[in-house]
Order: structure tokens, then sequence, then C-alpha cells
């Protein structure tokens, strides 16, 4: 494969992911961090260290936000189910 359809198909999918992920959608960060196994395999056959560090740094990053859109985020009745009722509602 060419260098350049390499660097054709490394921003078609890195866009794609930064547009879903635009759009609020945790797809965009698993497919963010797809296109990193894309960015090592480029790195190593064109043997661009920088990029190689790069992938394992945004790699990181996206792994992060995927397990933060993944994960429940707590209601407002659950946060405050552990506080003690110290005055009634009714008054």
């Amino acid at each position: 494969m060419s260098y350049q359809l390499w660097s054709w198909l490394l921003m078609a999918v890195g866009v794609t992911g930064l547009w879903l992920a635009g759009k609020r959608s945790w797809t965009g960060w698993a497919v963010g961090l797809g296109a990193q196994v894309l960015w090592l395999a480029y790195s190593l056959v064109t043997e661009q260290w920088g990029f190689l560090v790069s992938c394992f740094v945004y790699g990181a990053v996206y792994i992060r936000n995927l397990r933060a859109w993944l994960r429940p985020t707590p209601t407002p009745a659950a946060a405050s189910a552990g506080k003690e009722v110290t005055e009634c509602a009714a008054s």
C-alpha cells in the first residue's frame, strides 16, 4: 500500500471517529481507538517513531474517554441517597 493511500485512510478513520464523538456517540471513541492500531502499523512500516509514541498517547486518551462514556452516571436521587435528611420536604 502506498504511503499516500495510508495517509488518506488514516485521515478518513480519524475524522470519522471525531465526527461520531462530536455527535455524542460513544462509537466515536471506539473508532478513534481502532485508528490507533492503524497508526501503529503505519509507524512501524514507515519507521516514523514519533507516530509510534503518539498512537500510545492518543490510545490512552481514547480509552479514558470510551470508559467515561460507557460508565453509568449517577442520578441526582442516587447521589443524595447517602446524605442524612436534616430538613422536612414539606416545610
